[in-house]
C-alpha cells in the first residue's frame, strides 16, 4: 500500500512531465488489476481530479461491475474512465474511451470511424510504437522491474524516453515505477500505474 504523500509525489511527477510535454490528456493514470490491486474504487478516490481510470479485469461480468462502481467516482471526482478491451462496454458505460492490448492496435482506426471513443492501447517495443498511427496515446512498459512481469527483462528509462521521443503519439510510462524514480523519467507525456496508486 502507498502512502498519500508517496502519491502525492507520484502524481506532481507525471504533471511536471505532462506540462513538459504540451499534452492534453490526463497526466496520470490507474490500471486496475485483478491480483495487483485489491482496492480499485479506494484508489480511483484518492486520484487527482482529472486522472484517468483504466478499468481491466478478465471476467466480463467482474469488468462490468467493475466499470459500473468507477463511473460514478468517475462523475464525482471528475476523472476519465476507459474500459480495456471491451469497445462496447465502454459504450454502454457511457465511458470515455477504450485501451487495447498491443496486439489489437490496429483495430484503432475502425474504433475512430465508428465511436467518438478516446483509443490508448499498450506497448513494449519500438516496432508497436512506429505502428500506432491511430491511437490517441500509447503506454510503453516495462520501464523497471515490475511485480506484474517478475524476472521480465526492463526497458530502462533513457532507452524507453528514447524510445517514446521517435513517436508521434503522446506515450505514458508504465512498469515498476514509484514516488522515488519516477523523477528520472523525461519524454513521456504522463505515468501509467497500478500499485503506486493503491489507497
Amino acid at each position: 500500500m502507498s502512502d498519500s504523500a508517496s502519491r502525492r509525489n507520484f502524481a506532481r511527477a507525471a504533471a511536471k512531465l505532462a506540462t513538459a510535454a504540451g499534452c492534453g490528456l490526463p497526466a496520470l493514470i490507474l490500471m486496475t488489476d485483478d491480483a495487483r490491486l485489491p482496492g480499485p474504487v479506494a484508489a480511483a478516490w484518492a486520484l487527482p481530479r482529472g486522472a484517468m481510470v483504466i478499468v481491466r479485469a478478465q471476467d466480463a461480468a467482474k469488468r462490468r461491475l467493475l466499470a459500473q462502481a468507477l463511473r460514478v467516482i468517475a462523475r464525482q471526482r471528475g476523472l476519465f474512465l476507459l474500459i480495456a478491451g471491451d469497445v462496447a462496454l465502454a459504450q454502454r458505460m457511457g465511458a470515455d474511451g477504450v485501451h487495447l492490448p498491443e496486439a489489437r492496435i490496429g483495430e484503432a482506426a475502425s474504433i475512430h470511424a465508428h465511436t467518438s471513443l478516446i483509443v490508448t492501447a499498450s506497448a513494449h517495443s519500438l516496432a508497436a510504437l512506429r505502428k500506432a498511427d491511430a491511437v490517441d496515446a500509447l503506454i510503453l512498459s516495462p520501464l523497471f522491474a515490475t511485480q506484474s512481469h517478475p524476472g521480465a527483462p526492463s526497458l530502462g528509462p533513457l532507452r524507453a524516453a528514447a524510445m517514446a521521443r521517435q513517436c508521434p503519439m503522446p506515450v505514458y510510462a508504465l512498469g515498476g515505477i514509484t514516488a522515488g524514480n519516477a523523477a528520472r523519467l523525461a519524454g513521456f507525456c504522463g505515468i501509467a500505474a497500478v500499485g503506486a496508486l493503491e489507497a
